[in-house]
């Protein structure tokens, strides 16, 4: 069973950082979530893949998968735990750009055309980074059926998915640590 309130303390304690920082997506903001803290941390990888897991319910998707890096530990702890539990899910990686070499391929893995598939993302503002991903999985094949985050920072990024017929579930978002998101 998923533990809410652990994670929202993991990364209170490992994660959160006030002060001024310009984020991927290029706003301004008073605050940063490194997740890579949490997803990287050995009981933060656990609650994460617990709480993807759950979402994902009694009819998971084929794989999951998203943007290097910042997806790479989710997918690996969700894939391991659900390993563990005799679920058939796969992972995947979408490369920020083609390897020079070998296939080169902009998603690897274990993942073929045909196949249903879930983004992740560790932190969403606008979506940028996971909209990217989805626009490559889906040149490669696959089909979306939505994206799952760690920390909904509430700036955009619900309302970008939507527009492209997607829905966006998180385990948190930034109301979880007091904040209120950005206006406009």
């Amino acid at each position: 069973m998923y533990d809410r309130q652990a994670l929202i303390e993991i990364v209170r304690e490992k994660a959160l950082t006030f002060g001024d920082f310009t984020l991927a997506s290029g706003k301004k903001a008073s605050f940063y979530l490194d997740c890579r803290k949490v997803s990287l941390h050995p009981v933060g990888a656990n609650l994460i893949a617990e709480g993807i897991l759950e979402l994902l319910g009694e009819n998971p998707p084929d794989a999951i998968g998203g943007m290097a890096i910042g997806a790479d530990p989710i997918t690996a702890s969700v894939v391991t735990l659900a390993g563990q539990r005799n679920i058939p899910l796969r992972g995947f990686i979408v490369r920020k750009e083609v390897k020079q070499h070998g296939v080169g391929r902009m998603v690897e893995g274990p993942v073929q055309p045909g196949d249903r598939v879930i983004i992740v993302e560790d932190s969403v503002t606008t979506g940028g980074s996971a909209l990217r991903a989805v626009a490559h999985a889906k040149e490669f094949g696959l089909q979306i059926e939505g994206v799952v985050a760690i920390v909904d920072r509430l700036e955009g990024g619900r309302e970008a998915f939507a527009a492209e017929g997607l829905v966006l579930q998180t385990l948190l978002t930034v109301r979880d640590f007091g904040i209120e998101p950005a206006a406009g």
